[in-house]
């Protein structure tokens, strides 16, 4: 029986023995993991026990963002063999919904999560996974760089709803771990430079490193008159709240120029004001974003061509013996701390 890091209830974490299903099926793989991040969404069931209607009435094995080594594989698996080095798409669509025939099987009703209740997470020794759903990586990607490719496919999400334009100026609301993906997918989606705006200066010098981005630290400026000031009054072309904060949300059409879009990342906790009449005096565009769909590959082809570099992200890697001080740590929110991972043995 494997040893797994254990969300036992709200407030309390163990590594121990759990007895889970691991069958496999002729379309899936078996996998060895390897490294696997801490999302905040780990850390809110950590210490809330709940996410919205998603509420922890069991113990439940945490972890999603995930690679590893393929082990075994399913009679009709083709693309996969045992040896290959793979990072894991966490969401499970329901193939025959009628959300993945149109291609959005992100918000498929059916859609299984790991470390989303009832589902198991992958901070486990060995997980069974689609292999439809599970992406090689090239000789030059690492693990821990694969196991970020799933926050940055959020950013990619945001980015191609963004519709980016060659040369526009992107807005990114929050400098978090999703806010500096989105920001750096941006970039790479066309954006010719990207401002972030956030108050914690350690998060901004980490982001503002990068070549293309500068940075706004709220607490000096407010970031509606910073980016009038570096466009000319004009705004930024696409705007991306990702802080989930009520008062940015407010705020976002005085940042936006006219007939821009404004991309929804962030998630409030509860509903929060939106400034209509301010989206529509300047026509914006309003996008949501949840999750991610068909972005995996895309996401790994930019972090191997070296166009994206995550491997500054990476705070700390602490071995899966640790894994409950990881948590612990993380859910201090330091301000020096964007993605912190456990290694698992190899």
């Amino acid at each position: 029986m494997p040893t797994s890091l254990v969300l036992e209830r709200k407030g309390e974490l163990s590594l121990r023995d759990l007895p889970l299903e691991q069958r496999m099926g002729p379309a899936d793989v078996r996998i060895a993991v390897r490294t696997v991040g801490i999302c905040g969404s780990d850390v809110h069931y950590y210490t809330h026990g709940k996410i919205g209607p998603f509420v922890v009435n069991a113990p439940m094995v945490l972890g999603h963002e995930a690679a590893g080594t393929v082990v075994e594989v399913g009679a009709e698996v083709r693309h996969l063999k045992p040896g290959d080095r793979v990072c894991m798409e966490p969401g499970i669509p329901n193939p025959a919904s009628r959300a993945a025939k149109m291609g959005i099987y992100n918000v498929d009703p059916d859609v299984t999560f790991w470390a989303t209740p009832p589902v198991h997470g992958c901070l486990t020794p060995h997980v069974v996974h689609p292999a439809a759903y599970t992406y090689r990586l090239p000789d030059n990607v690492s693990f821990a760089e694969g196991a970020m490719v799933e926050p940055f496919a959020i950013g990619m999400q945001a980015a191609l709803r963004a519709r980016i334009q060659p040369g526009d100026v992107g807005m990114v609301v929050g400098a978090g771990p999703i806010g500096m993906m989105t920001a750096l997918a941006a970039l790479a989606g066309g954006c010719a430079r990207v401002y972030v705006a956030d108050l914690a200066q350690p998060k901004l010098d980490i982001i503002g490193a990068y070549p293309g981005i500068e940075t706004i630290n709220i607490r000096g400026i407010p970031a509606a008159d910073a980016i009038a000031e570096a466009t000319g009054g004009w705004g930024a072309d696409v705007v991306f709240e990702c802080s989930g904060a009520a008062p940015a949300i407010l705020g976002l059409p005085k940042l936006a120029r006219p007939g821009g879009a404004v991309v929804l990342v962030g998630m409030p906790v509860d509903p929060v004001p939106v400034d209509i009449v301010g989206l529509q005096a300047k026509e914006l565009r309003l996008e949501t974003v949840f999750r991610y769909a068909n972005v995996y590959d895309r996401a790994i082809a930019l972090i191997a061509s070296g166009k994206v570099d995550l491997k500054p992200l990476i705070s700390l890697t602490v071995p899966f013996a640790d894994s409950i001080a990881a948590f612990d740590r993380a859910a201090e929110g330091r301000e020096t701390d964007v993605k912190i991972q456990i290694e698992l043995p190899a």
